[in-house]
C-alpha cells in the first residue's frame, strides 16, 4: 500500500510539471571571466624603456650637448614643461615657437612635477640661461604618474623655484592652463583643482618674488575648460591657443629681465 502511495504521489507532482508547475532550475556554472588580452612584445618594450628613464632625461640629452654656449649679450630662456611646451612650434597647427629669440624648447610630453624636479639641472641649470618658464601641474592633476595631492604638486614647484635662484636663473611660474576633462582620463572633474592650484602658485609666486604667468585667465571659459576654438581637444592648444599664450609669456620674459 505504501508502495502504490509513494508511487501515485510521484505521478501527481509529475504530471503538475507538465500542466505547467516549474521545476527548480538547473544549477549553472559561474560565467568564467575573459581574459585579459596579451601584451605585445612593443609594449613590453615601452614599458621596459619607460622604466629605465623614468624623468626621460635620454630625450634632449644629445641637443643639449649640441647646444652653442649663449653669446655675451644673449639672454637664453628656456621653456620647460609638459606637452603643452613640448608641442609648441612642433605639432602641427601651433603656430611658431618665438621665432627670431634665444628660447630653447624643453618641454616632454605627458610629464609630471616630481619627473621635471629630476631633469631640471640636465634641461635648465646645465644650459645656463636668464630664465626658466616653467609650465606644469595639469599631469599631476590627471594622476599620470601616479595619484598626488595638491601639497605634492606645490612642493614640486618649491624644489624648482629654489633649483633655479640657486643657480642664479630667472623664474617665471605659468599658471596651469584650463581643462574641464581629460581625454585620456575622464571622470576628474580637474577644473577645481587647476583653480585651487593656480591660486596658490600666485600666492607663492608673490612671497618669492618669481614671475606669475597668468595663461589662465586669457584662455578659459566659464565652464574652467578652454574657450572654444582654441584647442584640439579640451586640453592641448591649437595655433589659436598659442596665439594667445605667445604675447603673454613675452610680456612676462620682458618684464622678468628687464625688457632687454
Amino acid at each position: 500500500m505504501k508502495k502504490t502511495l509513494t508511487i501515485l504521489l510521484i505521478a501527481a507532482v509529475m504530471t503538475g510539471v507538465g500542466q505547467g508547475q516549474t521545476a527548480a532550475a538547473p544549477v549553472t556554472a559561474a560565467p568564467v571571466a575573459a581574459a585579459a588580452p596579451a601584451v605585445s612584445a612593443k609594449e613590453i618594450a615601452a614599458m621596459e624603456a619607460k622604466l629605465a628613464d623614468w624623468p626621460q632625461l635620454a630625450r634632449y640629452k644629445a641637443d643639449n650637448a649640441a647646444l652653442a654656449p649663449a653669446a655675451a649679450d644673449e639672454q637664453r630662456v628656456v621653456f620647460y614643461g609638459d606637452s603643452i611646451t613640448d608641442a609648441w612650434g612642433r605639432r602641427p597647427n601651433t603656430g611658431d615657437f618665438f621665432p627670431g629669440k634665444p628660447y630653447v624648447n624643453r618641454g616632454i610630453s605627458g610629464q609630471t612635477t616630481p619627473q621635471m624636479v629630476v631633469r631640471f639641472r640636465q634641461d635648465v641649470i646645465d644650459l645656463h640661461p636668464a630664465a626658466v618658464v616653467i609650465l606644469a601641474g595639469t599631469n599631476d592633476v590627471a594622476g599620470n604618474t601616479g595619484p598626488m595631492t595638491p601639497e605634492m604638486t606645490e612642493n614640486n614647484f618649491r624644489s624648482m623655484i629654489d633649483l633655479a635662484k640657486a643657480n642664479g636663473i630667472r623664474v617665471i611660474v605659468a599658471s596651469i592652463t584650463p581643462a574641464a576633462d581629460y581625454p585620456w582620463r575622464k571622470g576628474l572633474e580637474p577644473a577645481t583643482k587647476i583653480r585651487t592650484l593656480n591660486n596658490w602658485l600666485q600666492g607663492y609666486c608673490v612671497t618669492r618674488s618669481v614671475t606669475y604667468l597668468d595663461y589662465y585667465s586669457a584662455m578659459a571659459g566659464e565652464d574652467g575648460g578652454m574657450k572654444e576654438g582654441i584647442s584640439f581637444d579640451g586640453v592641448h592648444p591649437n595655433a589659436k591657443g598659442y596665439a594667445i599664450m605667445g604675447p603673454l609669456a613675452q610680456e612676462a620674459i620682458d618684464k622678468t629681465l628687464g625688457g632687454k
